[in-house]
């Protein structure tokens, strides 16, 4: 009797995990990570930093542990031609275009040899703490950097009321970006990884091939490259497994269930 309830047990359990796994399975999406500043002090308190530290760290273990590093049009790619995803696949971003992408970021890129997309407000380009243009087209010339619009300005576009403004900072951001660095810009980040669905749609008008957000949440599907979703990397993710975690695939499932658990 005790064999036969051990054999139903072990029936059971195997059964679920084997339900887990076609579950999850199926709510996997590759993530694409989202970085800001990357300095020598980033307290943990920071949402928008990491420590040069802490981001070589990262990069290592990616590396190391062969992870497919993809430039995030090559992953938005095999989405919109509904491909399948190589596993262990990952793409690396930055919002903003602050100075220490450069002075910190970029020479572990070089590294360990990790393109990246870098979205820059087109407004703030020369400002002490931003990029200037000479950097921005040293980090373009060395083959792993793409940068995209963060649109003229810094303001949240959902904020934004005149359908003038909007225009502008969608569809002038990408002319003067295409100018300055003679070449396609088709990629937007949305500012504050906020829109709705008329910004959307102006994103696709104004050209751009992909647009990214942050957290659009379960009203916008995991394929929609015009609201990929991002997972920040911030001083918490100093700890490997946390960004283990983040990387794995599943975090944004997991995210999102929290939320609506929450919101119960």
């Amino acid at each position: 009797m005790l064999r036969r309830k051990r054999v139903i047990l072990i029936f059971i359990v195997s059964g679920a995990l084997l339900w887990a796994v076609f579950y999850l399975r199926g709510k996997y999406v590759a993530p694409i990570l989202m970085y800001h500043c990357v300095i020598p002090n980033a307290d943990s308190a920071n949402r928008i930093a990491v420590t040069d530290k802490a981001f070589e760290r990262q990069m290592r273990f990616l590396r190391e542990r062969n992870y497919n590093l993809l430039p995030l049009e090559e992953l938005a790619g095999y989405i919109l031609r509904k491909e399948k995803i190589p596993p262990r696949s990952i793409a690396v971003t930055f919002d903003d275009g602050y100075k220490d992408n450069y002075i910190y970021a970029f020479p572990v890129l070089k590294k360990y040899r990790i393109p990246v997309t870098i979205f820059i407000i087109l407004d703030d380009v020369g400002l002490p703490h931003k990029l200037n243009w000479q950097e921005i087209k040293e980090m373009q010339d060395s083959g792993l950097v793409v940068f995209g619009s963060h649109a003229l300005g810094s303001e949240p576009l959902i904020n934004i009321k005149s359908s003038q403004q909007l225009r502008r900072e969608i569809f002038d951001s990408k002319k003067i970006l295409q100018e300055r660095l003679g070449c396609e810009a088709g990629i937007f980040s949305y500012p504050e990884g906020r829109f709705n669905r008329e910004i959307r749609n102006l994103a696709i008008e104004a050209g751009y091939k992909i647009a990214v957000a942050t957290n659009p949440g379960r009203d916008y599907a995991n394929d929609d490259i015009f609201a990929l979703k991002r997972l920040r990397i911030a001083a918490s993710s100093d700890n490997l497994f946390i960004f283990w975690l983040e990387a794995s695939g599943y975090y944004s499932f997991l995210r999102e269930w929290k939320h609506q658990y929450r919101n119960k």
